[in-house]
């Protein structure tokens, strides 16, 4: 299967960047869009709505800092990054309805070795609830 629209689901931490790389070598082997997706699940669906924030760069579903770091990853990419989708609530819903959205097809998440993580996976659920192919990236701590 030819992949032709790669989405990286980034956390806040630089530690997404294992992903980029993953996604980006990806994407030049393929020829393929590459979009981020960031759910901030912490405090609940604060802001229901999604916002693309590559196409409106003013919209700040998330803190000041959040943002910035979130616009940090996209440069980081150094390859164009189609859609950059930001909200908050329950990561694996939001991930669902914005692949329906825009046609995604490969989902790229992170999976920690750490203890927390072999008790309370973030992985699971998206992996659950993804009706695309997922890339699972360890991301050793």
């Amino acid at each position: 299967m030819k992949y032709k629209h790669i989405l990286v689901a980034v956390e806040l931490s630089y530690d997404s960047n294992v992903l980029i790389d993953r996604a980006v070598f990806l994407a030049k082997l393929l020829d393929a869009d590459v979009s981020f997706i960031h759910i901030d699940g912490t405090h609940g669906e604060i802001y229901p709505d999604m916002v693309d924030i590559r196409i409106d760069p003013e919209q700040r579903p998330l803190h000041v800092e959040s943002m910035d770091q979130l616009h940090e990853f996209a440069d980081y990419a150094n390859y164009p990054i189609k859609h950059f989708i930001v909200g908050t609530g329950d990561l694996g819903e939001k991930l669902k309805a914005a692949i329906a959205e825009h046609d995604f097809d490969l989902l790229i998440c992170g999976h920690h070795h750490d203890f927390w993580s072999k008790l309370v996976s973030n992985s699971r659920p998206i992996i659950n609830k993804s009706p695309i192919d997922v890339l699972v990236v360890p991301i050793d701590d």
